[in-house]
């Protein structure tokens, strides 16, 4: 894991941190109060913020390391970020928001908003790891 590495992983990490505040503040934010009594509280939540922090650096490392281990030399950074962020999503954002849809009452349009927005999320995280780790580093 050389400095590159490092970069990387902080950098995605404090991307994901701002799409999620984006995605879920800024585009669902009425979503969720209209739903308040499904969520902690806004004063309750700080005191579980920092399981954001560990969740968000653990995506921002996570997708870096998984990303160098199959750099494919015959395609753009653009298209293997968005073909990376797709699987990412395909893998864990969409199941878990499905799974969440299984066993809370939450309104299909919101999930279904949650999937999108989730997605086109993950889709520029994809891009941006895809750009920070240029196609010439094979290597882990």
């Amino acid at each position: 894991m050389d400095k590159r590495f490092w970069i990387s992983g902080v950098v995605v990490s404090i991307a994901a941190l701002l799409l999620g505040f984006v995605v879920h503040e800024v585009l669902l934010g009425s979503d969720y109060k209209a739903l308040a009594t499904l969520y902690r509280s806004e004063a309750e939540s700080q005191n579980y913020f920092h399981y954001m922090i560990v969740a968000h650096v653990l995506i921002g490392f996570a997708m870096t390391w998984i990303y160098r281990q199959g750099i494919d030399t015959s395609k753009s950074p653009i298209s293997q970020g968005l073909r990376f962020g797709l699987a990412m999503a395909l893998f864990s954002t969409i199941p878990g928001y499905l799974i969440y849809y299984a066993v809370q009452p939450l309104p299909s349009a919101l999930v279904h908003k949650q999937m999108i927005f989730s997605t086109i999320a993950m889709l520029l995280l994809g891009v941006l790891v895809a750009y920070l780790n240029p196609r010439s580093r094979t290597s882990a």
